[in-house]
């Protein structure tokens, strides 16, 4: 049902995008299918409202409530913040705008709606997109798209199917950012981190609870997942809070309303403003980092940074922002906190401009806990290989040692272009990385696997120039049961190779000795 609802959606809107291009498109899509939720929302609990005023066993019960008295307590937007829903104007709801979605100014009537709800709803100022008014689409056709957005519907009035309407959504949501990254290519992936690598970081850290934060936030992913996890693990939604940061305006706006559909708490700083300059949030330390930077930006330095008291491990090359964002996320933990991030490979083995002083430093400091290796493929805007840090503030098990897992290898091609982790790889890893910390659900106890995971001393690391490379310390994948020597077995192989070759010359011989007996000539 989903998968049908999301692909018919998609075919339909980029069928209508015409030429538009993908970037500015997105915005459109997603920007209608916000509305399109919170009206939803907002009518279901309408209705349920109307039906608690009139049960004489409902504690809302209105004794002798005419009409107009349950019209009046159905305009009390308390009625609607106590179970998170958002207030939304008469003029705004989507029927309205369906209604006149084949007038001419139907983007002026949208840009209305906006503003509307954003004056009712402080949490939403200056978060919704109100460019519809000068959208460049063919006449006619963004009434279209109000119409393919109008075919999601979200009647339902239980708990249930709240939750269910929620999350679907949140699916199409989800799915639309991750075609339209597919898209836009190389951009794309400064809003759109990848489901299975998003995954991977929360199951290895575990956020069941606290403040998480992620100082690159995109459209939210991270937070997003967080959430499921928690729920899946039989936790509640609220059990974490939400920090995040992120420059990009537009992308700041697609962070907040991926949040806000799925009912979720945050708090994204005042504005989009960049992370290092303008911290939004100075005085936080969480109790998980997740985030999946910008690869190696150069143009991040500002005269202002000199001295900044986040580079407790050195001053970040003015060059290349990898160490300043995993210095930046550090300062930021709790000391129970940690970290993962995603970052290019070059992160674990440079050495040039500082970077491989201040790697040292971090390993000598036990900063780093876990390094894997990824596949390759994994992102829709880049090819660099990347790999996955985890940090923590203060290490209170395996200290003095470092978990190095090599990953390449277990990706899984979802297209000509595209890899991504099965859920069961995402698990393996996980498992992993929890036994050797000693909190395996399972009870199994960690050991070293040749080609996979090995557990190395900080000692092992220095005589290595404090490369993190996990190909380096992992070994060779084992793939005989037996201990021959490679010598003895390579010259029984070439025996057995030369007496196939032998048999193949006497057939050879005897094939032409019987068709020469045929009367056939060579």
């Amino acid at each position: 049902m989903i998968e049908d609802i999301k692909k018919t959606l998609w075919a339909t809107a980029d069928k209508l995008r015409a030429n538009m291009d993908a970037a500015e498109y997105k915005h459109i899509v997603l920007g209608l299918i916000f509305v399109k939720y919170i009206s939803d929302t907002f009518q279901t609990r309408r209705v349920e409202l109307t039906s608690k005023f009139t049960d004489s066993q409902d504690d809302y019960y209105l004794d002798n409530a005419d009409s107009d008295l349950i019209n009046i307590e159905l305009e009390d937007r308390d009625y609607y913040k106590e179970v998170n829903v958002f207030w939304v104007p008469e003029a705004a709801r989507w029927e309205s705008l369906r209604a006149q979605a084949k007038q001419a100014d139907i983007g002026k009537r949208i840009d209305d709606a906006l503003s509307l709800i954003e004056t009712e709803n402080p949490k939403l100022k200056g978060i919704l997109d109100k460019r519809y008014a000068r959208v460049q689409l063919p006449d006619g056709k963004l009434g279209e798209l109000v119409d393919l957005v109008s075919q999601i519907g979200f009647g339902e009035s239980t708990d249930t199917a709240k939750n269910h309407a929620r999350d679907l959504l949140g699916q199409v949501y989800e799915y639309f950012l991750g075609q339209f990254a597919s898209a836009e290519g190389k951009r794309g992936g400064q809003f759109y981190t990848p489901a299975s690598i998003v995954k991977t970081l929360v199951a290895v850290l575990a956020p069941h609870h606290g403040q998480v934060y992620d100082p690159c936030c995109g459209s939210g992913g991270m937070f997003v997942q967080s959430e499921r996890f928690i729920e899946a693990h039989g936790g509640k939604l609220g059990d974490v809070s939400i920090y995040g940061q992120e420059a990009n305006p537009t992308t700041w706006r697609l962070a907040a309303m991926n949040l806000a559909i799925r009912g979720i708490d945050f708090n994204l700083g005042k504005e989009p403003a960049d992370t290092f300059v303008r911290d939004q949030h100075p005085d936080l330390r969480a109790d998980f980092v997740l985030a999946n930077p910008p690869f190696n930006i150069s143009d991040w330095w500002h005269g202002s940074l000199e001295g900044d008291p986040r580079w407790v491990y050195g001053t970040p090359p003015q060059g290349n922002a990898n160490y300043a964002w995993l210095q930046h996320m550090l300062y930021h933990l709790k000391p129970t906190g940690r970290a993962g991030i995603v970052l290019a490979n070059g992160s674990m083995s440079s050495s040039q401009n500082s970077e491989g002083d201040i790697r040292r430093a971090m390993v000598d400091a036990d900063k780093v806990e876990v390094m894997v290796a990824l596949p390759g493929q994994l992102f829709f805007n880049t090819t660099i290989p990347a790999c996955l840090w985890f940090l923590v503030k203060e290490k209170r098990i395996r200290k003095g040692e470092v978990l190095f897992i090599d990953a390449r290898k277990l990706g899984s091609m979802i297209s000509r272009v595209q890899c991504e982790f099965t859920d069961d790889i995402i698990e393996q890893v996980a498992s992993t990385v929890a036994a050797w910390r000693g909190e395996s659900t399972s009870g199994d106890d960690y050991a070293d696997v040749a080609g996979y995971c090995r557990s190395v001393t900080l000692a092992e690391i220095a005589e290595h120039g404090h490369v993190l490379t996990p190909g380096r310390y992992v070994g060779a994948e084992a793939v005989e049961d037996d201990d021959e020597a490679f010598a003895d077995k390579m010259q029984k192989l070439t025996e057995t190779l030369g007496e196939q070759m032998a048999k193949g010359a006497e057939l050879d011989q005897l094939i032409r000795l019987k068709l020469g007996g045929l009367g056939y000539e060579f």
